[in-house]
């Protein structure tokens, strides 16, 4: 049965008058008229017009929706119009529903990769309370967590017709079998959550991630779809060349999370920061959600909280999955007061009343900070970010971002591919090497961006016709390694810039992700004290005078392309006063006084 013939049964005949939805790449039938340039747009825009009513009505009686969120609709009709989409939707703004409505109303089934196994869970269990009418088995998952004989069972549903949504996490596809099974199911969409993760620099980096580029050729490509909560203009730009996506559309929308009050407590002295911690925390609304940098934090935190008489879990990877399930799920329940946790815990927790979240320690960037308070308010409600800091804790971050590449081992890795007779398997070359797979995807990686290695369309690695001696094979894929720690080290320095301004937090962080903002928010600690509002009637008097004196508008304002003559190309993200932020491709964030830049001549403005 076709796909519009179910929907037409889910919706009880409603779509008998919606427009088909023609295949990929395939033009609709002409009538052997062409029409006039005017009739054409006339006519695209009533099929627009008409594919947007589909959408919200599958919506509205499909999955429940009263309305479709700003950015939603228009990443909906570019999947359906088969282009390449990413979607960066704030955490809770419903980017799940981005890939699953117009999934309906394609013929094909949908590979989910997910990096989670409780959020594929999360997502299967939801997907078939709500579709269960319309398919008997809507979605399945095949990943570590269920035994072998589900895991086929899986794939069969997927290949007969029978499910719509196949979640995998990215490990699974390195395997050949899963790929064939795959290319025999011919998914018409192919969608990467958390697609932050893709980025080698970006938060939650995971190797297995560099992958899927390859697979989504080896799938034939079809439409693919990236969704993250939080992704800054580079990171963005990465996931877009390494999911080698074509003809994209991006759709960044609604950052600002106006319900959520924005502050950092500032210390000098680490025993009174842990004293008013622990009596702030004790004193929030409940639930509440921390955040500390280590496993040991996590469980001395919470020990100390319980002493309050709260309900306190600690959460962290070290501890064994059946605990980690058991704290989501009272967490989830509201069977507890507050999870102390580090960063791995968060994503698929979709819990929308946590009224407070807590940093007990500074992220390791803006882009990681970000996400974590976006898991408060999710229900619209008034709630509560507050970060805990201290100049000395960004040594902790700074030693994290600091990290060196093995060069031995790339140097390993480079001569055993120079000796091979021709391309090897990932497996074999892992255990040539005496290297775990995950290490090695990412010396693979580093010696691809230095244009030492190339990966073949089914996964194999092989040395470049014109690679360089192991030696400089090394020194160069180190020097991509050295980059992208430059970039680390100025993420870390702009959550100091964070924790330590003077102007209006939500619009430093609305303009570090590249969205405009109108002003100080009034839900801040520093705009309670009217200082950003007082600095931005000075800057405004300021540009006023220079318009007057014939020197005209800002010479780098946010937003423009520059070069500089030492850090090459670059995007200004921040202007204020005579200070302006530039993210520069090679060596990330950095502040610049525009009176040294105009004097110096270090940037055009390109």
């Amino acid at each position: 049965m076709k796909r519009r013939d179910r929907i037409a049964r889910l919706l009880s005949g409603w779509l008998r008058g919606a427009p088909a939805v023609p295949p990929d790449d395939k033009p609709a039938p002409s009538s052997g008229t062409e029409p006039s340039p005017g009739a054409a747009a006339a006519v695209a825009e009533e099929e627009h017009d008409e594919l947007g009513d589909l959408l919200e009505l599958v919506a509205a009686e499909g999955f429940g929706f009263a309305e479709l969120r700003d950015g939603q609709l228009d990443a909906m009709r570019a999947i359906l119009e088969g282009r390449d989409t990413l979607c960066v939707l704030p955490t809770g703004g419903g980017k799940s529903a981005v890939y699953q409505i117009p999934a309906l109303l394609r013929d094909g089934p949908t590979v989910v990769v997910s990096p989670l196994i409780a959020l594929q869970r999360d997502q299967v269990r939801s997907l078939s309370e709500r579709l269960s009418g319309l398919l008997g088995e809507p979605a399945v998952a095949a990943n570590s967590d269920a035994g072998a004989a589900a895991r086929q069972a899986a794939f069969d549903a997927v290949r007969q017709g029978r499910t719509e949504f196949l979640f995998l996490a990215p490990e699974q596809l390195a395997r050949a079998d899963v790929r064939a099974a795959l290319r025999e199911a011919r998914p018409s969409l192919f969608v990467v959550d958390e697609a932050h993760c893709i980025a080698s620099w970006g938060h939650g980096f995971r190797p297995d991630y560099l992958l899927l580029g390859q697979v989504i050729e080896d799938l034939g490509r079809p439409t693919v779809v990236a969704l993250t909560a939080t992704a800054a203009p580079p990171v963005r730009r990465e996931i877009r060349e390494r999911l080698r996506m074509r003809n994209e559309v991006e759709v960044v929308r609604g950052f600002d999370r106006p319900e959520i009050f924005l502050s950092v407590v500032s210390f000098t002295d680490e025993d009174e920061k842990r004293a008013r911690l622990v009596e702030r925390i004790a004193a929030e609304t409940k639930p509440a959600l921390v955040y500390a940098a280590t496993r040991r934090a996590t469980e001395e935190l919470a020990e100390e909280l319980a002493g309050f008489g709260l309900s306190v879990h600690p959460y962290h990877a070290g501890l064994r999955a059946a605990v980690r399930r058991e704290v989501e799920a009272d967490f989830a329940a509201d069977r507890c007061d507050v999870v102390v946790a580090t960063t791995a815990f968060g994503m698929g927790i979709d819990k929308p009343n946590v009224r407070a979240v807590i940093h007990a320690d500074v992220a390791d960037s803006i882009d990681s900070y970000y996400q974590e308070i976006g898991r408060a308010g999710r229900d619209g409600e008034a709630a509560v970010a507050c970060l805990f800091y201290r100049p000395e804790d960004l040594g902790l971050r700074r030693f994290f971002a600091s990290g060196r590449v093995d060069e031995t081992a790339l140097q390993r890795v480079a001569t055993l591919l120079g000796h091979a007779e021709g391309p090897v398997t990932p497996k074999e070359l892992a255990a040539a090497a005496d290297l775990r797979d995950s290490a090695l995807t990412r010396l693979v990686d580093l010696l691809a961006c230095a244009d030492v290695v190339t990966m073949h369309e089914d996964g194999r690695v092989a040395a470049r016709a014109d690679a360089p001696e192991p030696p400089e094979a090394a020194r160069r894929a180190a020097a991509v390694a050295e980059s992208r720690v430059e970039i680390e080290r100025s993420r870390v320095e702009m959550m100091r810039a964070y924790a330590e301004t003077r102007d209006c937090r939500r619009v430093f962080l609305l303009t570090y992700f590249g969205e405009p903002t109108s002003g100080p928010c009034g839900n801040c600690d520093t705009c309670l004290t009217g200082l950003p509002e007082q600095r931005q009637a000075e800057q405004l008097r300021a540009d006023q005078r220079r318009v007057e004196s014939g020197e005209g508008e800002a010479p780098f304002p946010a937003g423009c392309a520059v070069r500089h003559v030492s850090w090459g190309a670059g995007q200004v993200v921040r202007a204020e006063d005579d200070r302006i932020t530039v993210l520069f491709d090679d060596v990330g964030y950095r502040t610049l006084s525009v009176a040294a830049v105009r004097e110096r001549h270090l940037l055009d403005q390109v």
